[in-house]
């Protein structure tokens, strides 16, 4: 089976806002969700910003409120985008709930009740771990709690693939529809990793922006003076539906969903590819999958994290796929203004273009200053722009070598 997948509900929470208009129009008016950062004592840290959500409460999205306030945010924030999805959608009771599913990805799970449950038991010995510490840390609960809210009985699963995670989940997610296991599927990624382990972790590893007298100016994608990514929380849902399923119930459509191409760079567990050979494979598989010339695709949302190593291989990348195209193609990065949330990092880049196929607003790559003589492509700078888009290439990278590149395109009935 070949089946037309389309996406038919949207949902987010990220440092950008709480709700599609608020995330959009800040993302329109090209505004930094990146801050200083106080959740813990990090007075001796190198890096004291995030991109985090703020001003935030996801009780009202839970029917069991006990069990709310007992899972890890990183689950919590997913719940919560699957439900505005949820609603965004206009479902109500049209599925059949054995052809409804749910495929997330995160990069670290549950890290943040492990770190405090970890603490804990040293502090006050092993009887004080919480009896759901295990439900609350591992990373299939992400998928697992969209899916008990909502009776969802169709395929649930996670994928952990660092920060591709979020592009498996929903290239897998248009797999299962296409071959007709599912009618709908809620599909996206979560993370909430800002904790005081991981973002030392990566700053020791010299992998974060160290810019704390400007965090707002510290995610620079492609610019010559970026000196390392922003770390961020955040999720996003996207529902995909099979097209005649949304037809036949009155379905609003954004975008079809068109591609899906994946690859490994089998070079190093943390540095990308040099030449940008992993993600170029991607790139050619997601063409190939949506049946797309590398013409026709108008803009590229890149993985550009604003590491120096990480750019520069993925602008070959996009140079060796798109040819002379390249010239012409516009390139941006959501992530210079909500930052990189890891494992949820694609879905909630997908969500930022879905005005620039419903109205041709492309939001800006903001903080890009300095030339990079090895980046060299239109990055649409500092302001957003208006020009007709027909498809979309999306990119996302991870640690291990993980590629995964998704498609979207106009609806055309």
């Amino acid at each position: 089976m070949n089946r037309r997948v389309v996406i038919t509900g949207l949902g987010t929470v990220n440092p950008l806002g709480l709700s599609l208009d608020e995330y959009w129009q800040n993302l329109a008016a090209g505004k930094s969700g990146v801050t200083p950062f106080s959740r813990f004592d990090n007075s001796t840290m190198s890096v004291r910003f995030a991109g985090s959500v703020r001003d935030f409460d996801h009780l009202p999205y839970f029917q069991d409120a006990k069990m709310a306030r007992r899972m890890d945010r990183t689950i919590i924030l997913g719940h919560v985008s699957g439900m505005l999805a949820y609603e965004d959608a206009g479902l109500k009771d049209q599925f059949n709930p054995e052809l409804t599913g749910v495929t997330m990805g995160t990069g670290m799970g549950g890290v943040g009740v492990f770190e405090a449950e970890t603490e804990l038991k040293k502090e006050r010995g092993h009887k004080r771990v919480s009896p759901f510490f295990v439900p609350m840390v591992i990373p299939n609960t992400v998928a697992a709690s969209i899916a008990i809210e909502n009776n969802f009985q169709g395929p649930n699963f996670v994928t952990v693939t660092a920060c591709a995670s979020a592009n498996h989940a929903m290239g897998e997610a248009f797999e299962i529809i296409k071959r007709g296991d599912a009618d709908i599927m809620f599909t996206g990624g979560a993370e909430a990793a800002l904790r005081e382990v991981v973002i030392a972790g990566f700053a020791n590893m010299k992998a974060l922006s160290t810019r704390n007298d400007a965090p707002e100016k510290a995610s620079r994608p492609f610019d010559a003076d970026r000196d390392g990514f922003v770390i961020a929380e955040g999720a996003a849902v996207l529902v995909l539906e099979e097209l005649e399923h949304a037809k036949a119930r009155g379905a609003r459509i954004y975008a079809e969903f068109a591609g899906f191409g994946q690859s490994c760079d089998a070079y190093h567990i943390t540095a990308p590819h040099p030449d940008g050979s992993g993600g170029l494979r991607s790139m050619r598989m997601a063409l190939k999958s949506a049946r797309l010339n590398p013409e026709d695709i108008g803009l590229v949302n890149a993985h550009g994290t604003s590491t120096p190593l990480g750019d520069a291989g993925e602008i070959k990348a996009i140079k060796a796929c798109f040819g002379e195209h390249a010239k012409i193609i516009l390139v941006h990065s959501t992530k210079s203004m909500v930052g990189h949330s890891l494992g949820a990092a694609g879905a909630v880049e997908l969500v930022a273009d879905i005005p620039a196929i419903t109205t041709g607003l492309i939001h800006p790559t903001i903080n890009y200053e300095t030339k990079d003589p090895d980046c060299d492509l239109n990055y649409v700078p500092n302001q957003a722009i208006e020009k007709k888009v027909n498809a979309i290439l999306s990119n996302s990278f991870g640690f291990g070598g993980h590629n995964a590149t998704v498609v979207i395109k106009r609806f055309e009935g």
